[in-house]
């Protein structure tokens, strides 16, 4: 593996007080909470245009005990019960004891949540909750509606220059091994374009998750784990990646749809749709006791094992007794996309398979967002707070960053309250081995096939062997295209080298080999690092 991208030397410097590269929930809470507590210079950096972050795809809405018969109790109890017992308990209680507030904050910013008659937020329920907690927009577009409300407010900001298009590709580091910025290629003709770098007192990772690494995946196709890749090659902590979410209900196109795929919100059965197989019976009765409401890694499960027993391609999800009506108001979004297929929910019921929807684990960070590099902090699905376990509770996703986002905003309004000199880094030229994009199907095929829902010592194996070879090959140049392809290349190593370590059964992570739970001996977490070029992983028991 590569500890810094090939790339030319940076030929443009900007200098600010703190970069934050990502523009969904957690880099814009971030950005826009420094923005608005303080005259600090802030950078927000993208890859794509402002408005494209991966919040946008959320359906289901944002979790938080907002409902008078519930509490910030119940709502840790959920959670820790879905992460199967490897969630980190007071980043879960930080987690739902500042949810409701910030959920509000939210909306008093300009987030427009459907609100019942008497004018309240209303609430729904998703697969894993024991109360109504998930509050929504739109019916099924609540991350593009928040996502709408915090770009709406960033672009007010006067002490906020967003740069788009850009790759960030390298971490800057100090000589005590603190982070003081980062290299990226902006993609466009510009003031600023090609290679540059960032000096920053502070540095801020928020760039989504690693879904590109799976053939099919509900996440868009700037999910390329560049941040977790670029820490990784910084030095960083790395933690428990095996634990991959895959959800059960994403839309089936066919033995040979590749990519982005259109996701069935949970909240679709949160509103009584459910599963049914070919011969339309109901086979999550008795599975769990929330049957079709089970959490997400039951629900897949149950469902792959459906499609082993019966051969088929594919489960069905039946919420025909919706009416026209219901999907209209409810679920427009997810209505218009599947009719766009030529599946009709009204009259239809829709075929559905487990896809890669979400990373649990990532750059390990403490109860403030800071990453084992000093002034790296690391927030939304890049990060892994521990507020997910082995498995993540449904809607708690745009939680994490908007409560981890005013945290790392917090702490380093105190950091730099007192004016301080920028950072000493050595700007240069990256040097190391690029993987040729040519090599990208096959790298997501591999994954898929070895080390995706079921897994095995065979398998994963095999998983490994493969991306060895696919490294040894390299062949990649200085561009956009090998620089994402060779961050998935280091992001699947290091996922299937984790994953082929945790020999028991837990979550998201499903060993075939290994069917059970394993408290002995793998209650703990998995985490990772790159030391001259080669992944270490090493096992933290939980004290």
């Amino acid at each position: 593996m590569p500890q810094r991208l090939a790339a030319p030397a940076p030929g443009w410097t900007v200098d600010t007080d703190v970069v934050v590269v990502g523009s969904g929930i957690a880099g814009l809470t971030t950005a826009l909470h420094l923005a608005r507590q303080s005259s600090l210079r802030v950078l927000l950096v993208t890859k794509d245009v402002l408005a494209a972050g991966s919040t946008r795809w959320a359906q289901g809405g944002i979790a938080a005990a907002l409902g008078a018969n519930d509490s910030p109790e119940e709502h840790f109890t959920d959670t820790i019960v879905a992460g199967v017992g490897v969630c980190d308990e007071a980043a879960v209680r930080v987690l739902v004891r500042e949810g409701p507030a910030a959920v509000r904050e939210l909306a008093q910013i300009g987030a427009r949540f459907d609100r019942g008659a008497d004018g309240k937020i209303s609430l729904t329920r998703e697969g894993g909750h024991h109360r109504d907690r998930i509050a929504h927009a739109g019916g099924d577009a609540t991350g593009a509606e928040i996502e709408r409300a915090l770009v709406t407010r960033i672009l007010d900001a006067t002490n906020v220059e967003v740069i788009e298009h850009a790759l960030v590709l390298d971490l800057l580091l100090t000589a005590d091994g603190s982070v003081g910025g980062l290299t990226l290629h902006v993609m466009g003709e510009g003031q600023r374009d090609g290679v540059g770098a960032v000096r920053a007192r502070a540095t801020v990772l928020a760039t989504g998750g690693i879904g590109q690494v799976y053939a099919s995946t509900t996440n868009p196709s700037v999910s390329t784990g560049d941040g977790v890749a670029a820490a990784l090659r910084a030095g960083a902590v790395v933690r428990d990646l095996e634990f991959v979410q895959f959800h059960p209900t994403v839309t089936y196109l066919g033995p040979r749809s590749r990519g982005q795929q259109p996701l069935v919100s949970e909240a679709v059965r949160g509103e009584g749709a459910f599963l049914v197989d070919g011969a339309g019976v109901r086979f999550m009765q008795g599975q769990h006791e929330l049957a079709d409401l089970a959490p997400r890694d039951i629900v897949a499960k149950a469902i792959l094992r459906r499609m082993q027993e019966t051969g088929a391609d594919n489960m069905w999800l039946d919420a025909r007794h919706f009416g026209a009506e219901q999907w209209r108001v409810r679920f427009p979004t997810i209505l218009d996309t599947l009719q766009s297929l030529g599946i009709d929910p009204i009259h239809e019921l829709i075929p559905v398979v487990p896809a890669c929807h979400y990373a649990s684990g990532g750059v390990h960070t403490d109860l403030q967002g800071e990453s084992s590099l000093p002034n790296l902090f690391v927030c939304g699905e890049t990060a892994c707070t521990g507020v997910h376990g082995a498995n993540r509770l449904a809607s708690n996703s745009l939680l994490e960053g908007l409560v981890f986002g005013h945290r790392i905003a917090e702490t380093i309004l105190r950091r730099l309250a007192e004016p301080g000199e920028l950072p000493e880094v050595e700007i240069a030229a990256g040097e190391g081995t690029l993987l040729d994009d040519r090599f990208r199907g096959e790298l997501q095929t591999l994954m898929s096939r070895d080390a995706g829902v079921l897994r095995d010592e065979k398998g994963l194996l095999a998983a490994g062997e493969g991306l060895a070879e696919l490294a040894a090959r390299g062949g990649g140049v200085p561009t956009t295209e090998h620089w994402e392809t060779t961050n998935l290349l280091t992001v699947a190593s290091a996922l299937v080298q984790a994953a082929t370590r945790r020999e028991e059964t837990r979550g998201s992570h499903w060993r075939d080999d290994h069917p059970d739970r394993d408290d002995e001996h793998w209650r703990g977490h998995l985490d990772t690092v790159l030391v001259d070029g080669r992944l270490e992983t090493t096992y933290q028991e939980i004290a």
